[in-house]
């Protein structure tokens, strides 16, 4: 079928996409389809928009993925944290805290 070739396409293409957005472009293509049709064909063939991941320490590939970085070896990711405790006369005390993950 010519219409879930094209779906199947315009999804690998635009990889953030949703199926409303696929259909307006199906649309745009010449396709008399509305966007319950798009949307079953969509389900049908299994697609799904993949959730986004927060910003901190995002890598992104050029297809609109995202992949996270992951610690490759012992201590090669560090975290810095303040620590706040107070004095036993009242004044506070901040600290630079580093740990390894």
């Amino acid at each position: 079928m010519a219409l879930l070739a094209d779906l199947v396409e315009l999804a690998r293409r635009y990889g953030r996409y949703g199926y409303r957005k696929i259909a307006a472009l199906l649309r745009a293509a010449g396709w008399l389809v509305n966007d319950k049709r798009v949307e079953r064909l969509w389900r049908q063939e299994g697609l799904k928009v993949p959730a986004r991941q927060p910003k901190k320490g995002r890598l992104w590939d050029g297809d609109g993925s995202c992949v996270r970085l992951r610690p490759e070896h012992r201590n090669h990711v560090w975290s810095y944290d303040f620590v706040e405790a107070r004095t036993h006369d009242g004044r506070k005390v901040r600290l630079l805290a580093r740990s390894a993950c």
